[in-house]
């Protein structure tokens, strides 16, 4: 497989479950979803003219829409010779689900890492079964596109980001059309703003759900 490769870096994961997890983004290009919130927008479109070298990929200063092709071997090769000392691989986009990642996450488990995707739900979810997936069900966007049965069954988390009791109806109504009540639910603020993060710790209390805060931004990493 080529993957086309927005981004590569070693942070502490900030979101759901694995926060606090040292973890090496890769940030995959293409996204036809249209969330309105979205803060990886030059991730979204894919033009052959801005295919660039997988070392300027890392060389990057500022979000662009540069992207780099690279197998599923040259990625491991890449984050071995960077020197990274994180076994938590996140998978992100864009929309990662457009790919196939089943042979990116069988050639960095067997290598002895551990894999997450972070998903729309939009698209089939074709990961390894170890692999943790991580859906952000992204519910009436400009892309028309349907959050899926199967990205919601495979999911071993759901995380929403919320502003207004609307998005909170949103998602209720989507677990109970996929009897998903089950799953682990993290509620994510979609700002900073004092508003969205009473509602999200409310709805969190009232539920018995877990809160996402989106510990990088708030400490001032990537």
């Amino acid at each position: 497989m080529n993957y086309k490769i927005n981004e590569m870096f070693e942070t502490i994961q900030g979101e759901g479950s694995f926060t606090g997890q040292p973890s090496i983004f890769i940030r995959l290009q293409g996204c036809p979803v249209g969330c309105s919130w979205c803060d990886t927008k030059h991730t979204w479109d894919v033009e052959q003219s801005d295919e660039i070298a997988i070392v300027d990929v890392l060389a990057k200063t500022q979000e662009t829409s540069k992207w780099s092709a690279s197998s599923e071997e040259q990625l491991l090769d890449t984050v071995k010779a960077q020197g990274w000392q994180a076994k938590h691989i996140v998978i992100t986009g864009g929309e990662p689900c457009m790919y196939d990642l089943r042979p990116l996450c069988d050639t960095f488990e067997n290598a002895g890492y551990s894999i997450q995707v972070e998903t729309s739900g939009t698209f089939e979810v074709l990961v390894s079964d170890k692999c943790w997936v991580t859906v952000s069900p992204k519910i009436n966007m400009k892309g028309g596109l349907e959050v899926l049965a199967q990205a919601i069954d495979r999911a071993n988390e759901i995380k929403h980001p919320v502003a207004t009791e609307h998005h909170v109806d949103e998602l209720k109504a989507l677990l109970n059309q996929f009897n998903a009540n089950h799953k682990p639910v993290y509620l994510q603020p979609i700002s900073q703003k004092q508003r969205a993060t009473e509602l999200a710790i409310n709805t969190c209390i009232a539920n018995n759900w877990r809160l996402s805060i989106q510990v990088h931004k708030y400490i001032g990493i990537e």
